[in-house]
């Protein structure tokens, strides 16, 4: 029989491909640089084959057949998880450790009230945070760093299954005194010939925002002097007369335009809004669990959402 590389051996090489650095890798696998290094040379004499390139120095290089390996190693390692995850959800439901990602354009706004929520339906379910871009999320669902994932959709999930929990529609945030001020709700042509204001690029909101306008990125580049890497700032920059932005309710209904001077509008016409909605390794275990988070979260988002002015 073959002799199999054991769960540690794909371990310290996944987390060593990701990190390209063994100190960090190391410490990120708890264990001393000695002892990574040496499962990673003992990982290369079993396969006969070469995971490192050690021709170029102190610098951690990955050969093309490393970075193979790698990918089949984190697949191994995700389907080894399920097994155990499986196990796990079927002696109990909704319990245990759930590493939960948000981005940041939900995580402010709606985690104070979601997070009660949970832990009263849920109790003996133990939650543990990530707020970070859509990008590097799903980067994280994909690599077993992360369970679930909050998300804005439609955005590339990397073929995660997906759940939609809610809608959140957008709102246009205006100066005080400007011309569409004095609209109920303002067309979504209207705002072709205004000063967009955006988040930086890896925002998913960035994307929606351009989308709702119906415009590309590459069209608004030109005349961007100025991203902003928060709403918070956002709103600042409109209250200043910089321009004008999207903003979504949820984050409104979470205060972000708290005592701003600005005026809020309603879009007109369809499509003005992003999705809230969970993902998920696809066929995993807890398929069930996550879904009844998603219960939970949409009665939450329905509360947030309920009554928001403008």
């Amino acid at each position: 029989m073959t002799p199999l590389p054991s769960p540690q051996q794909l371990r310290y090489l996944v987390t060593l491909v990701e990190l390209r650095h063994v100190g960090r890798a190391a410490l990120a696998c708890s264990v001393t640089q000695s002892t990574l290094s040496s499962g990673i040379l003992a990982l290369e004499r079993q396969l006969d084959t070469a995971i490192l390139d050690r021709t170029v120095g102190k610098r951690v290089v990955i050969t093309p057949l490393g970075l193979e390996l790698a990918e089949r190693a984190r697949a191994a390692l995700t389907a080894l998880e399920a097994v155990s995850e499986a196990a796990a959800a079927a002696r109990a439901p909704m319990a245990g450790p759930l590493r939960l990602g948000v981005i940041p354009t939900i995580s402010p706004f709606l985690l104070p009230r979601l997070m009660p929520a949970l832990r009263a339906a849920f109790p003996k379910l133990r939650l543990y945070l990530r707020e970070d871009t859509t990008g590097r999320l799903v980067d994280g669902l994909g690599a077993g760093r992360l369970d679930l994932l909050l998300l804005a959709l439609p955005c590339d999930t990397d073929g995660a299954d997906t759940l939609a929990v809610a809608r959140d529609e957008f709102l246009v945030a205006l100066p005080p005194g400007h011309r569409l001020a004095a609209e109920s709700r303002v067309p979504m042509a209207a705002l072709g010939g205004e000063r967009l204001l955006l988040l930086e690029d890896g925002h998913c909101l960035r994307e929606h925002a351009l989308a709702v306008c119906g415009l590309l990125a590459g069209e608004r580049a030109d005349n961007e002097a100025f991203a902003a890497t928060s709403l918070h700032t956002l709103v600042q920059m409109v209250a200043g007369g910089l321009g004008v932005t999207l903003l979504p309710r949820l984050a409104v209904s979470g205060g972000v335009v708290a005592g701003a001077d600005i005026v809020l509008r309603p879009l007109a016409g369809a499509g003005g809004w992003r999705t809230l909605g969970l993902a998920w390794r696809p066929a995993s275990p807890r398929a069930s669990d996550y879904r009844a988070v998603g219960t939970q979260l949409a009665a939450v988002c329905a509360e947030a959402l309920a009554g928001v002015p403008g």
